[in-house]
């Protein structure tokens, strides 16, 4: 695990990841989402997306037999888990406006790429940084039109891949791993009390005390102030690698080892996240669970015409 920081922290590929061989062919990716009230919450205040962005042409009229949409072969796919805090309804409504917020950034603002170069994957991390701060600025205008919401916000991480680049853009203590040859690897920091203090060693050893500091969240999309830092991060993909996100329903439950467990044992993500979800909840499901787990594999190429 990397050491937590609450500041925008552009990342290249860890020393690890040097010299490693980049995908030789294009990646599929098979991917699923789960979410769960758990066993004391009355309600459920987290949130996910799952989307894939294609080039597409509509078909109006034509002479010929042509089918009414054509797609190009090139997909981004795009994942993303917000829990939302402040109490109902100021939770729910956090991370669905975060979500939403996302949505639309997606649909009509993002400049993305299918063919990325150098330059252009930098504009796509700062495009990112740029939806955060979209998401951020649409909970406070909630928030100024409706004072029983003041104070509302949501954690919010996203992952999206384009062929074998895999960008991260992340706030709060919800988190994204890497399940890489039997190794899990969180991408993101916990922006927390706890966390922050631990990184500046000075937290104390009480278990107590670090509970209680873990749920004060040191930055996020909307709550007291706006002006969220984006957290940021590219890797390149392999063949075989699990992309996780998940809030902290499931990592306050669940250690690492038996997260990587359970990923190494189970391929199919729909099964990963049902069973990372039955785990928390058995453990005590003290609060809201929501997983994606998208899994890349090589996929055959064919000739096709893109748009």
């Amino acid at each position: 695990m990397q050491p937590p920081s609450t500041v925008s922290d552009p990342l290249e590929s860890p020393s690890s990841e040097r010299g490693a061989a980049p995908a030789t062919s294009p990646l599929g990716v098979q991917s699923f989402g789960l979410t769960d009230r758990g066993l004391i919450r009355k309600t459920n205040e987290d949130q996910f997306l799952i989307a894939t962005l294609t080039k597409a042409i509509r078909i109006q009229q034509s002479s010929l037999l042509l089918p009414a949409t054509r797609r190009g072969d090139e997909e981004g796919h795009i994942f993303v888990v917000a829990d939302g805090f402040g109490g109902a309804p100021g939770g729910e409504q956090a991370s669905a406006i975060a979500i939403e917020s996302i949505e639309d950034f997606l649909a009509n603002t993002l400049k993305w790429f299918f063919r990325l170069k150098g330059a252009e994957k930098e504009n796509v991390l700062a495009e990112f940084q740029d939806a955060l701060r979209r998401a951020d600025a649409s909970i406070f205008e909630q928030s100024a039109e409706h004072p029983e919401l003041d104070g509302m916000g949501t954690t919010l991480t996203l992952a999206y891949s384009l062929g074998p680049t895999l960008f991260v853009a992340h706030a709060g203590d919800s988190r994204c791993y890497l399940f890489r040859a039997s190794r899990l690897e969180q991408l993101t920091h916990d922006h927390t009390l706890a966390a922050l203090l631990a990184e500046r060693e000075s937290i104390t050893s009480d278990e107590t005390s670090r509970q209680h500091l873990s749920h004060i969240i040191t930055n996020a999309v909307g709550g007291r102030s706006p002006g969220v830092r984006a957290e940021i991060h590219k890797r390149e993909l392999r063949p075989g690698d699990v992309v996780l996100l998940a809030t902290d329903g499931l990592t306050r439950h669940l250690s690492d080892e038996q997260i990587a467990e359970t990923l190494a044992a189970d391929s199919d993500p729909k099964t990963a996240c049902e069973r990372l979800v039955a785990l928390a909840i058995d453990a005590g499901g003290r609060d809201n669970v929501t997983v994606v787990v998208a899994r890349y594999e090589p996929v055959a190429t064919t000739a096709t015409r893109t748009f």
